[in-house]
């Protein structure tokens, strides 16, 4: 082997070397070029070359979990099973899973269907017909929808996942709640049913003082795809605490559609000051049906319980249109903002616990039928919005849900402003992951498959439509390890001595 042959060796090979290196650095800046383009995936339009890691490495997860990794249903505050579930129907997927539940069906909490032996045929089972919300309003509103998407503002999202949603709720024929930061041009984009939700704050339709401007009001009233409004006491993230909004967000825009300064950040008071007891809520309620001349109703964390019963006296002894025409129950278990960890943690009923009371307490005084429920907290899966209709909710809305169909990766950065993807930040640069036009189609996709499915449980339990399904077809693990029906556990209760003509509206 001559020196020679040794020289052309070590050039031929360093050629190839640089030539491979050339050729991956081409490679990786033909992929960079193609991942910034790109509209369908918001982690490789923030993050192009990047970005693909994440999905790498989530493919294999798939076969290290077991070695290195949390298990799929160990995760809080959404385990990757249920995050899975979502992703695979807002793409509009199978959903469909093999080789057994990897659900532990034995501990304390886990719902049990009871399926019957002569099921619904398939098919059999249509869409359930619209339920008529605020009947003694001048306009009173016929929901399309069990699932709607539940209150998220401006300025906590994104201006493109506001769009993203409003579209989203226009395909799937549901509504879209406002949330408390105001109407939006990006709200009304879609051209979907809007619920237009009422802070302690007032964004939006607030004088300076903070007081409730009702030459405001009556401008958003005169919006037709404003359908119903809803008085905010609390919700599941703040029970007993105003939003928070941090001052990155608080844009020009967001500024003016508030009503407040730019660059602040805005914190609403603990509640409505006008508020302080059921009988000042039932007359602020009237006070904004009369005003708009649309359904209202008011969105709670329920702690105390005292006050409802206070409540739904008041409303026999004033008169059944004097009700509230819906109640939104909120879980005090957490929601999409930002929030003191005391109150995420420890205040408020789970809605596990709330909604059968709730319902109870209703039918108790005569008013579960005048009285809407709208079950809100966590039910982000066919089970858990079936488990709400058993218990006695007429609709449910879910935030988070919708987050994960809008791509939500779950990076718990809400409240940074540096959400990878741009779901919950004003930072333009990472809001142009999220493109609109792609993300809608996954919003109705993910409402589709979890319509489909809530059909086939009732379908399974062997009732005609979703909001057939009673407290008896569900059955609800113990500390022993067995189960007992949720109408043992919350059984029916006796109507209350108030009237004589006081009758007992029948519990599902």
């Amino acid at each position: 082997m001559t020196p020679e042959f040794v020289a052309d060796v070590i050039r031929y090979m360093s050629t190839l070397f640089v030539f491979a290196v050339g050729s991956l650095i081409a490679l990786a800046f033909i992929v960079f070029l193609i991942d910034l383009l790109q509209t369908k995936d918001a982690v490789r339009r923030n993050y192009p070359l990047i970005g693909r890691f994440r999905y790498i490495f989530s493919v294999l997860g798939e076969f290290f979990r077991q070695y290195f990794f949390a298990m799929d249903r160990e995760e809080l505050p959404f385990n990757r099973a249920e995050r899975d579930w979502i992703r695979r129907a807002s793409a509009d997927k199978k959903t469909t899973i093999a080789f057994g539940s990897s659900k532990n069906l034995n501990l304390h909490g886990a719902l049990i269907f009871v399926n019957c032996a002569f099921p619904k045929l398939s098919g059999s089972n249509k869409n359930t017909k619209p339920l008529r919300i605020g009947p003694y309003a001048n306009q009173p509103y016929d929901a399309p929808s069990i699932i709607n998407i539940s209150a998220m503002s401006y300025g906590a999202l994104s201006r493109p996942a506001i769009k993203a949603l409003s579209k989203g709720a226009k395909l799937a024929k549901c509504w879209l709640n406002t949330g408390e930061g105001g109407l939006s041009k990006y709200h009304l984009k879609g051209e979907c049913d809007l619920v237009f939700q009422i802070g302690t704050a007032k964004y939006g339709v607030r004088n300076e003082d903070g007081s409730l401007s009702e030459e405001k009001l009556r401008q958003i009233a005169q919006t037709p795809q404003v359908k119903m409004f809803e008085v905010k006491l609390s919700q599941g993230a703040k029970p007993g605490k105003g939003g928070i909004l941090p001052a990155a967000k608080v844009s020009r825009e967001i500024a003016a559609i508030r009503g407040i300064p730019k660059g602040k950040a805005s914190i609403s008071p603990n509640r409505h000051p006008e508020i302080g007891n059921p009988a000042d809520l039932l007359d602020f309620i009237n006070r904004i049906r009369d005003i708009t001349g649309k359904p209202v109703g008011f969105k709670s964390v329920i702690g105390a319980s005292g006050w409802l019963h206070e409540m739904c006296k008041l409303i026999i002894e004033r008169g059944i249109e004097s009700a509230p025409d819906f109640i939104s129950i909120d879980g005090g278990d957490g929601g999409t903002g930002a929030a003191p960890m005391p109150l995420m943690d420890n205040v408020g009923l789970t809605l596990r616990e709330s909604l059968p009371m709730v319902t109870n307490i209703l039918a108790e005084y005569g008013l579960r039928e005048r009285i809407r429920i709208n079950a809100s907290g966590k039910l982000i899966t066919p089970s858990e919005v079936a488990w709400a209709l058993c218990a006695g909710a007429d609709f449910v809305s879910t935030a988070r849900g919708f987050m994960f169909a809008l791509g939500c990766i779950q990076s718990l950065k809400c409240n940074k402003n540096t959400c990878p993807t741009g779901i919950t930040t004003q930072n333009p640069r990472y809001q142009r992951g999220l493109v609109p036009h792609r993300k809608n189609l996954r919003v109705a996709a993910y409402h589709k498959h979890l319509t489909h499915e809530i059909s086939t449980i009732s379908d399974s339990c062997g009732v005609d439509e979703p909001r057939k399904l009673g407290r008896m077809h569900v059955r609800i693990v113990q500390n022993t390890g067995a189960s007992v029906p949720m109408d043992k556990l919350y059984p029916a209760p006796q109507p209350a001595q108030v009237t004589s003509e006081n009758k007992p509206a029948t519990i599902r």
